[in-house]
């Protein structure tokens, strides 16, 4: 069977390094901050102003003055600390996440990102701090589903979507199997609900297993 979206947030939760600062980007890459272990010591920074956010509010739980970048009620660990948005954005930038996990619309062969616009004339644009994050962390995770509605893949040779980042992703995990992006190409980590000759047939990527 494929991954749900929290098996996929639960996978990304178990290969995050031990003590962490890593930030969560907006969608579903908020929902590894829901399997994260108790011991993990990860530490997590979102880009409106807070280091070591819990996992999302729930019930009495919640508190409006406490959301991530998302706008999602999320809960304070011991510790927890608040600064000014500026001071949030020199951590991302200055290099000192790392891991951040984004959301996609494409990724390239080579670790292109593309997640903020679709190109299209009336869509929304998004940018937010992905690029800030695309650049200034030591790590990026995609988590995406690895087929967009109409079918058509989300890793491609090139990005037609404008880009984020360029050669910045280091690992994707989807719904059908998690990649790495290695110098010498796309290796396949695992595959879910799928063989590795059914995902190579239907990638227009060459990939490998790992």
């Amino acid at each position: 069977m494929s991954l749900s979206k929290h098996e996929i947030a639960a996978r990304i939760a178990h290969d995050i390094p031990h003590g962490a600062y890593v930030n969560l980007g907006i969608g579903q890459p908020t929902l590894v901050a829901d399997h994260l272990p108790a011991d993990s010591g990860v530490v997590l920074h979102t880009e409106n102003g807070m280091l070591n956010m819990g996992p999302a509010a729930k019930g009495d739980e919640v508190d409006p003055d406490l959301i991530n970048a998302g706008k999602i009620p999320v809960t304070e660990l011991p510790g927890s600390a608040y600064f000014h948005h500026a001071d949030s954005f020199a951590m991302m930038r200055g290099g000192h996440l790392d891991v951040c996990v984004l959301g996609a619309f494409q990724v390239s062969a080579t670790g292109d990102l593309a997640n903020w616009h679709t190109g299209e004339p009336d869509a929304i644009p998004a940018v937010g701090g992905a690029m800030d994050l695309a650049i200034g962390a030591k790590s990026i995770y995609v988590m995406m589903t690895l087929f967009a509605k109409d079918g058509t893949p989300k890793l491609v040779p090139e990005c037609t979507y404008p880009l984020t980042g360029v050669g910045c992703v280091d690992r994707i995990y989807t719904d059908l199997a998690t990649f790495l992006i290695t110098p010498s190409g796309v290796e396949v980590r695992e595959t879910f609900g799928i063989s590795f000759e059914e995902l190579r047939e239907r990638l227009d990527v060459p990939v490998r297993p790992q």
